[in-house]
């Protein structure tokens, strides 16, 4: 039966920005039907652009409105659902949680470039100074989410955020180049989205 959410992905496997995407959509309980699109192909562009004008995955199609990019998707469904706090409901804790969220959307280049997302493949760790620190800064934001943010619950602001969302595909890094932490917190939040059953549905589904 058609739903009224439409989310065009990426591969599973590689598409750690569809993850996001649908992950929230999945923590919200919303039936959406989902499109597919093989990455690195010379067809990925023209199959993107038939739904989405920017030509990248994910996006969201929903009746008449067309969201792109895994914050702005964020947003949108912030604002449908604003019952499930997809944002914390204590300022402090949004105006972290944003700013954390948009620290992951923007930064951590030497990451990004050193560790790339794939799901199907498992690697050691590369060795980088600029890679250490982005871990070292990645660890200190869970650290500060948890003692400060999170009175109960496991995840960074105790319930479910976008800020999860948004970190979510960093666990998953960390478990295909096998690092492990020797903080208890990230090795608890780890474990917390790595048990996370719509988490184990996208990786079975990635193979």
């Amino acid at each position: 039966m058609k739903t009224d959410f439409l989310l065009i992905l990426g591969d599973k496997s590689s598409s750690s920005w569809s993850l996001r995407a649908w992950l929230m959509l999945k923590q919200l309980g919303v039936k959406f039907d989902e499109w597919v699109i093989k990455l690195g192909t010379e067809q990925t562009r023209a199959e993107i652009l038939e739904y989405v004008p920017s030509g990248k995955v994910p996006a969201l199609i929903h009746n008449e409105n067309i969201c792109w990019d895994s914050l702005s998707i964020a947003e949108y469904l912030n604002e449908l659902f604003p019952t499930a706090k997809l944002w914390p409901i204590n300022q402090s804790a949004r105006v972290y949680a944003r700013n954390i969220s948009n620290e992951m959307h923007a930064g951590f280049a030497n990451l990004r470039q050193l560790m790339p997302f794939n799901l199907n493949e498992f690697k050691s760790l590369p060795i980088s100074l600029g890679l250490e620190q982005d871990i070292q800064r990645i660890e200190a934001i869970w650290q500060e989410c948890r003692a400060n943010y999170s009175n109960s619950g496991e995840y960074l602001f105790g319930e479910f955020s976008i800020a999860d969302a948004m970190y979510t595909p960093i666990v998953l890094r960390f478990r295909s180049y096998n690092y492990k932490s020797s903080n208890p917190v990230v090795i608890d939040y780890c474990q917390t989205i790595l048990s996370n059953q719509f988490i184990q549905e996208w990786l079975n589904s990635a193979k």
